[in-house]
């Protein structure tokens, strides 16, 4: 076999290529974006679609796993709150063609807005979840996902983490294996699970789980014993295992990395052979929990972390906890000591900067959500007062409403999460007939995870045109009669339609329309400088908090020609006209 150096997510998109697989759905969310964006280089046999939201994307991938191909679908590990609905049924009604579902979780919340762990769909579901601990397992445990899942008949999860998913190990790769064509045939009785065919059903799933935890404990190609000394042994699975060979190097170590069901005739051996025991995992104590009801004494949360990234660092704790000796952590880089600090931050120009700055001037209630305007939150702007997942501040803002909130109430979501759950949340004020002000800052692409189409850029994950939904023509057809598209740049008019608006006795709907800078790759004016002479340093422009001003102590403000975007909204903002563009 060939070697490639490939990240986690390459080598999971790999793996689902050398497998087989006809079609791959998903939606982007960090850690799992590069999944899909590496599958649709295989375009040549693999069809692959960002899906509008998680739920359509499984039930897409259902579709063709029932008519007997290989599918495979991605997600953040909040995005299988939103695909577990059609999960639950899944693992009933069962499946012909293979269908993985790869899950990122993120431990220690890089880049999400929870902890949650997979590992407990897959317990709800009653399916199994294999977890890679770096890129190599990633792709040999997708093939083995595939082989799995069409064994068993049901869907598999192949969990990944963000360290797994984004670090970078060479993978033996291999050649595309041969695909079935779709034929799907009819099977009420297996497929259509309505109470009199589901109770049967039912009971096939606990047959099938305790053939599955017979097979895992079986199986010592993804449940690794790597037997060394006998006074300590570390139960452990993904990336945390291999951390922990390193750091116990005169431990017995089990490596799980088919987790669930539980492998327990293996536990029992593996825990016979040590005189203490201890379950080493991130996030909850799923494992730990599970050796205990085995009557199996072990250490487990009492001395490692519940929350956040098991690093080396961390675990070095945990070996000193471990021992009863006190920890010399090492000693901080020294070059890191003197960088300054990089809060989260608009980028300079950003669209959505201006409406956060309009609204500084109204005193309203914002409900967010997930994206970009997220960081409207923060200061100077200060302009986000509670955001809950993807639809939720369209949805929240009806709440507040209904509720008696005095105050206004404004909702606010980005294009890619209208149309991924906003719609119904929209859909529910009008038809309950709501009157908060709502907003969709439309920058025509998913920003935050890297710039991915949806159904309102005309344009597919394949790369191919498409019609774009509009915004406005969907939010008509709910009943929305008072709709407005503004320039977020022109800072007087997006000021004077939200006075108007938040006036409106009905539900209103504010579209602020501009393209994220980041895909177009373009300044969209002439730089700005600041006229010392003319400045009277009252710091009104350091009110936008565009990272292009600065100002240090007492000094008056001036403009990174570096950051300059050219969006001119500082210069509307000056009484005296100290900004000017430069010739």
């Amino acid at each position: 076999m060939m070697r490639e150096l490939l990240s986690g997510n390459e080598a999971i998109a790999r793996g689902a290529w050398e497998a087989g697989v006809r079609l791959a759905s998903g939606y982007p969310g960090t850690p799992s974006t590069e999944i899909m964006e590496t599958a649709a280089g295989y375009k040549a046999d693999l069809y692959c679609e960002w899906a509008p939201n998680e739920k359509v994307a499984l039930e897409t991938a259902v579709g063709a796993a029932l008519a007997g191909v290989r599918s495979m679908v991605t997600m953040k590990h909040v995005g299988l709150n939103v695909a577990a609905d059609p999960l639950m049924t899944l693992s009933y009604i069962g499946v012909k063609g293979g269908l993985v579902l790869c899950v990122a979780d993120d431990p220690g919340m890089h880049s999400s807005q929870t902890e949650q762990d997979t590992r407990h769909y897959a317990r709800l579901a009653k399916i199994p979840i294999l977890e890679p601990a770096n890129a190599d397992e990633a792709r040999r445990f997708m093939i083995r996902a595939f082989e799995l899942s069409e064994q068993f008949g049901c869907p598999v999860i192949l969990r990944s983490t963000t360290s797994v998913s984004h670090s970078r190990s060479l993978v033996e790769v291999g050649e595309r294996r041969p695909t079935p064509t779709a034929d799907f045939v009819r099977n009420p009785s297996q497929y259509v699970p309505i109470p009199i065919w589901g109770r049967v059903l039912r009971q096939a799933v606990e047959t099938r789980l305790a053939e599955q935890a017979a097979a895992a404990s079986a199986d010592r190609e993804l449940n690794v014993i790597d037997r060394r000394g006998e006074a300590l042994g570390i139960l452990s699975s993904g990336l945390t295992a291999l951390h922990c060979r390193e750091l116990f190097p005169e431990a017995s170590l089990l490596k799980l990395g088919w987790a669930w069901p539980f492998p327990d005739e293996l536990i029992r051996e593996f825990a016979a052979g040590v005189k203490r025991l201890i379950v080493i995992e991130e996030a909850d104590p799923f494992l730990e929990e599970h050796v205990k009801s085995l009557g199996i004494a072990c250490d487990g949360k009492n001395l490692v972390p519940r929350t956040g990234e098991l690093t080396p660092v961390r675990l070095l704790a945990v070996k000193a906890a471990l021992e009863g000796t006190d920890l010399q952590p090492p000693a901080p880089v020294a070059a890191a000591a003197d960088l300054p600090g990089r809060p989260p931050i608009l980028c300079a120009g950003c669209p959505h900067r201006g409406i956060f700055y309009a609204l500084t001037k109204f005193d309203v209630i914002v409900t967010g959500d997930i994206g970009c305007y997220s960081l409207g939150v923060f200061p100077p702007l200060n302009r986000t007062d509670v955001i809950l997942c993807m639809g939720g501040g369209f949805s929240m803002a009806q709440g507040f409403d209904k509720a008696g909130e005095k105050r206004p109430v404004v909702g606010i979501v980005g294009d890619s999460t209208f149309f991924h759950s906003g719609v119904t949340g929209l859909l529910n004020i009008v038809y309950n007939r709501g009157k908060a002000t709502l907003i969709v800052v439309d920058n025509s692409t998913t920003a935050m995870t890297g710039h991915q189409d949806h159904p309102g850029t005309g344009r597919t994950l394949m790369g191919e045109a498409t019609p774009a939904a509009s915004i406005e023509k969907i939010a008509a057809a709910c009943g929305v009669k008072r709709i407005t598209v503004v320039n977020p740049y022109e800072l007087d008019r997006v000021t004077e339609v939200l006075k108007t608006e938040l006036a409106a006795p009905e539900v209103s709907l504010i579209i602020s329309r501009a393209p994220c800078l980041l895909k177009i790759r373009r300044k969209i004016g002439p730089l700005y400088s600041i006229d010392q002479a003319k400045c009277r340093n009252c710091k009104a422009c350091l009110k936008l908090g565009c990272p292009a001003l600065e100002s240090a102590g007492g000094n008056k403000p001036a403009i990174s020609p570096q950051s300059c975007t050219g969006c001119g909204m500082c210069r509307q903002l000056c009484r005296f006209g100290a900004i000017q563009p430069e010739s």
